[in-house]
């Protein structure tokens, strides 16, 4: 039994302090996810917060037969995509100034220009994924950033292999217009189903 397993174990009995190296080991990829989602660091730190809550309050729900890293980052996906459905409700623009992520900032192996060029490439791709349709933007970064399987993504988002290649075919389609229109086009953009 990995130590994980031993966390997850002490955790679903009530340990807090296991559920807590557990927040540790996995709070630098819930939290981007929920930025590539929402495209806020304010908003990403705050649904990754509620990401922990939630799974800490379902952890009898957690099936141990599947990749822990799968149900928590399903539920931090859902919970970005009710964040993002909420603003259109609202009528919240979601085209607000993007910031590039802070920890692409933090490589100091890069020289300026190259830091540059690299903070210029992830602000191009936010704005592009900022105007996918929530199911599309998720679909992406589960994918391309994550690197899941269809399988994997389907599980996730609760649905079917041949929807979320549907979906990905959807969006590399609409991205690139999206980018042709802009004269930019994200390497992922082009991959065929």
């Amino acid at each position: 039994m990995n130590e994980e397993q031993v966390w997850l174990d002490q955790a679903r009995k009530g340990d807090k302090v296991a559920f807590g190296k557990i927040v540790e080991a996995y709070q630098t990829p819930v939290y981007n996810l929920a930025y590539r989602m929402l495209s806020n660091s304010g908003e990403a730190e705050e649904a990754a917060q509620e990401a922990f809550i939630r799974a800490f309050t379902r952890l009898d729900s957690y099936n141990p037969a599947h990749k822990f890293s799968t149900w928590m980052l399903s539920i931090t996906s859902n919970y970005c995509i009710d964040l993002i459905r909420k603003r259109r409700a609202q009528l919240l623009s979601i085209d607000e100034p993007l910031a590039p992520h802070p920890a692409l900032m933090s490589d100091k192996d890069k020289g300026p220009e190259a830091q540059m060029e690299h903070s210029q490439r992830e602000e191009m791709v936010q704005t592009l994924l900022a105007d996918l349709q929530p199911e599309y933007r998720q679909a992406v970064v589960l994918r391309y950033w994550y690197e899941y399987s269809y399988e994997e993504i389907a599980d996730m988002m609760d649905t079917t292999v041949s929807a979320i290649k549907s979906r990905l075919f959807r969006a590399r389609k609409q991205l690139a217009e999206i980018g042709l229109e802009r004269g930019i086009v994200p390497a992922f953009a082009a991959e065929t189903v």
